[in-house]
């Protein structure tokens, strides 16, 4: 079988080229145009999962901002990742999805990191921290992220990598910098923005290693339900169902909700989850710099925020810190042995599929 597989990647080696897609390399026959559309296709389901996490993400502190004006922060990440976490299960369900015991321990976990942690610190935080400035500090993402999977020797920081992500920083700054002079924050709204942050990058780390799903649909479920569950608790045990005036709740906080719940949770983190599957974790964090650029563009057209030259040099600064990350990132897998790199194309090309 070994043998068999050896000689296909031969063969194709000598009938064909290889390109990068996400930042993995794959084997594309020559030159006939049934062998390339399954490419093209990947090509097209990846830049709308990139569009989906920068877009739809960047609108979403807004949202979440609006949703708890009126309804209390983990009551509002509880009912939002749960009606997102039971359609997406009862889609995969109707598909034929059935979960193990195995998956729903290894959802208990990434739940717990994502929502419980990382999404129920910062619905609490955007009561006192501003929307851009919770954005500024979610930017700490793929640095903790960098540093974990250095940690656990999952990856490597490269030069690029680094300077990428310090580029980013530097452009997150400039894009929301304004924000600490000009916007009240409290110290424990700060803290709680970074400890999601950290949660969150955690969860990425680690969610590799875990038994979760390989149905993309399952994967992104089970973690949300569990979340949600733990949410909702958490909810309770801190008295916030008690202090809901249902009958007080603004229609405004309603469609941040179901914005949240439809956008947010499950076109939004269906994508991500599925990109975590398919490209190097550092380039799917870097929608926490392109997030920032979508806030200030809602803000301008929706609120007629100003468009000032030095958010045009911040979206220069992001865009570039994205190019520099990809790169560095290609580059370091580039530097696999030539023994492995026949492992690494059925590997990805199982991961394409």
């Amino acid at each position: 079988m070994f043998l068999d597989q050896s000689e296909q990647i031969k063969s194709l080696l000598r009938s064909g080229h290889m390109i990068h897609i996400g930042g993995r390399p794959v084997i594309v026959p020559k030159p006939r145009a049934r062998a390339k559309s399954p490419d093209r296709t990947h090509a097209i389901k990846l830049a709308l999962a990139f569009v989906a996490i920068y877009l739809i993400w960047g609108s979403t502190y807004l949202a979440i901002r609006y949703a708890v004006e009126t309804i209390p922060p983990l009551v509002t990440a509880g009912i939002r990742h749960s009606a997102a976490g039971t359609i997406m299960l009862a889609w995969a369900w109707w598909r034929g999805f059935r979960p193990t015991r195995q998956q729903w321990i290894a959802g208990l976990v990434v739940g717990a990191l994502f929502f419980l942690v990382g999404h129920g610190t910062l619905h609490w935080a955007e009561q006192y921290v501003g929307s851009g400035l919770a954005a500024l500090l979610i930017a700490t993402e793929p640095m903790f992220i960098l540093v974990l999977g250095w940690m656990m020797g999952q990856q490597k920081i490269s030069v690029l990598s680094a300077l990428g992500l310090g580029l980013g920083v530097v452009g997150v700054a400039m894009l929301t910098g304004v924000e600490l002079t000009m916007k009240g924050s409290s110290l424990w709204g700060l803290l709680a923005v970074l400890i999601g942050s950290l949660s969150w990058s955690m969860g990425v780390v680690v969610s590799p290693r875990l038994n979760l799903p390989s149905d993309a649909l399952g994967r992104t479920a089970l973690p949300t339900l569990c979340g949600a569950a733990m949410l909702l608790i958490a909810a309770g045990v801190t008295g916030e169902f008690q202090q809901t005036h249902w009958s007080s709740i603004t229609l405004r906080s309603v469609f941040g909700l179901g914005y949240l719940i439809t956008f947010g949770s499950v076109i939004a983190f269906t994508a991500y989850t599925w990109l975590l599957q398919r490209v190097p974790p550092a380039l799917v964090a870097t929608h926490t710099y392109a997030n920032p650029i979508v806030a200030v563009i809602l803000g301008w057209w929706l609120a007629h925020e100003p468009l000032s030259l030095r958010v045009v040099l911040a979206s220069v600064a992001i865009l570039g810190a994205i190019v520099l990350i990809r790169r560095g990132e290609q580059k370091a897998r580039a530097k696999v042995p030539e023994a492995d790199p026949q492992a690494t194309e059925i590997e990805a090309s199982e991961e394409c599929a």
